[in-house]
């Protein structure tokens, strides 16, 4: 009996591979695609109720591939090859995305760096500060989580980040940070804070194109609100 299971599941799994293949998986459900990430780390066994499980706990499929490791090891049959091999999914899909979205001139690549952004903060359970480096045509220089924060917080520095600016040659910065609530919505510290990275910049010839607020699926920019 356990050796007509072990075969019925293997073929299961061949099965799964040849529908990818067929149209790389955009006909497969969500939990599907999962449970073809967990079956290159755990090689025996049906996988499948591990995957709905995940997708349940998480809520999403993107859910899943942006929890951490430590949420994820929480979750009863998930061990530290499951966790490489979802964490991998993530971080091919925000390369492929970083990529799209730094090609050439950023403002005139503007979806692709919203699609990027949200994807790298969207589902942070803390609050980020990153910060965006530009040289004269505005090609990306540097894209660095300058701080981490808490729930509703994060520090911002105007000197430190037109320091580091100085220190890049760069000539223009894009600020983006996160709302782990999901609202976009600034503070009246952001809008504070956000004049004062700007009036810094201006005297030193850095410009700042914008500041970026990332919500759940949503995200504010000050230049379109006019803000700035």
């Amino acid at each position: 009996m356990g050796e007509e299971v072990r075969k019925d599941q293997l073929g299961h799994r061949k099965r799964l591979r040849t529908r990818f293949l067929k149209d790389l998986g955009r006909a497969m459900e969500d939990y599907e695609l999962l449970e073809l990430i967990l079956t290159q780390a755990i090689p025996r066994g049906d996988v499948k109720p591990l995957a709905k499980r995940l997708i349940a706990s998480f809520k999403s499929y993107a859910g899943v591939l942006s929890a951490t490791p430590e949420e994820l090891q929480k979750v009863e049959g998930i061990g530290e090859a499951a966790v490489v091999a979802i964490k991998l999914s993530q971080q091919s899909a925000l390369r492929l995305l970083k990529q799209e979205a730094f090609k050439g001139h950023i403002l005139n690549n503007w979806q692709n760096l919203m699609d990027y952004l949200q994807a790298a903060m969207g589902r942070e359970k803390v609050e980020q500060l990153r910060i965006l480096y530009l040289n004269q045509k505005n090609h990306l220089i540097a894209d660095e989580v300058q701080n981490i924060g808490t729930v509703n917080h994060t520090p911002l520095y105007p000197r430190e980040i037109v320091k580091r600016a100085l220190d890049l040659s760069a000539v223009a910065i894009i600020i983006v940070h996160n709302h782990p609530s999901g609202d976009p919505a600034p503070s009246q510290e952001d809008i504070q804070i956000t004049n004062m990275v700007k009036d810094a910049g201006n005297n030193l010839g850095i410009i700042l194109h914008d500041h970026i607020i990332i919500g759940h699926n949503s995200y504010l920019s000050f230049k379109t609100q006019g803000l700035l």
